[in-house]
């Protein structure tokens, strides 16, 4: 038997749909390096990173192009793909433990990828809404967050532009 080894991508050659439908994502590719003037994460060798030391090394190099990022830009337009809704008593009760769990996850996102972000926090009546720039950020604080302090976690990945909507409910 002959094994499939067909690709499957994100590219949009032969009539398949493009996954990524990110507005924010250049179509052309980036000039090298290139630096971001608001969060200072650097473009090199087709990657973002927020590394510090090379900011520092290329920030004077006439040869640097000086942009604003994705993540940025999100903010910026404040254009969530992800939004924690958390609700209950219990949150309100437990509120400084809950913000440091998220507060926490959040730095080890960004660590990892430096365009998951949260753009706000939002307090709504008796309700704490995130919005996230990276769909995946938002479920993942709303697993953390079952997991560490349990409740009732719904987790729904619809709407045009697509939109991972996560709620999070416990009452005492």
């Amino acid at each position: 038997m002959k094994k499939d080894t067909r690709k499957y991508g994100i590219s949009s050659k032969r009539g398949r749909q493009p996954t990524n439908l990110d507005p924010f994502k250049p179509e052309e590719a980036l000039k090298e390096p290139s630096l971001c003037t608001t969060c200072k994460t650097v473009y090199q060798q087709q990657r973002w990173s927020l590394d510090q030391e090379e900011y520092r090394k290329l920030e004077n190099d006439p040869k640097t192009n000086w942009i604003t990022c994705p993540a940025c830009q999100k903010i910026a337009a404040g254009y969530p793909e992800g939004i924690v809704t958390l609700s209950g008593s219990y949150l309100w009760k437990h509120e400084e433990e809950i913000q440091q769990i998220l507060k926490n996850e959040e730095h080890k996102a960004l660590e990892k990828n430096p365009f998951e972000r949260v753009i706000r926090k939002i307090r709504d009546d008796d309700k704490l809404v995130i919005e996230t720039t990276d769909k995946k950020l938002a479920e993942h604080l709303g697993r953390v967050l079952h997991k560490a302090h349990r409740g009732k976690l719904d987790i729904s990945w619809a709407g045009d532009p697509d939109l991972c909507r996560v709620s999070w409910e416990r009452m005492l």
